[in-house]
């Protein structure tokens, strides 16, 4: 069985509260982590169809600060798929309320892995890739997958 990784895109956005943020009103980069996570998660698990687990999260990279009132939106997607595991790359786009435009503020990639009702690892669907994009992306997740993987057997 294949999917697409469309079936997978899931939008989360929020808009940044002062519980969430320093004395200076920058968001604390592990309530943003928080919310990525979530949205892996649930792009996983749609994929799947099963309960799913975080095992990774790689290359988590800050491009500019967040603060109280900010429009955040994170965007996940599976963009490489293993026997068991996938890998989510999860955008965060930040958007001043008062001004026109959005721009990048934090990107990473996570590693799900889908488990079954015994708590353990879950076959899932072959990832049918559609473009030229789907396929690079594949290709690079499969790269850091390899990577990953020659590290665990040092």
């Amino acid at each position: 069985m294949t999917k697409l990784s469309s079936d997978s895109i899931i939008y989360i956005s929020e808009v940044m509260m002062p519980h969430k943020a320093n004395v200076a009103g920058n968001i604390h980069g592990g309530e943003i982590i928080k919310m990525m996570d979530s949205a892996a998660y649930a792009s996983a698990r749609r994929y799947a169809r099963s309960n799913v687990v975080t095992a990774r999260i790689d290359e988590v990279e800050f491009h500019l600060p967040i603060m109280i009132g900010d429009l955040v939106t994170c965007t996940a997607q599976v963009v490489y798929v293993g026997t068991s595991s996938m890998e989510v790359v999860v955008t965060v786009d930040v958007e001043d309320l008062e001004a026109e435009g959005k721009k990048r503020a934090l990107s990473a990639y996570f590693t799900m892995v889908a488990l079954d009702k015994k708590g353990k690892p879950a076959h899932i669907a072959t990832l049918e890739l559609k473009t030229p994009e789907e396929e690079k992306a594949f290709a690079e997740g499969q790269k850091r997958y390899e990577i990953h993987k020659q590290r665990k057997t040092r």
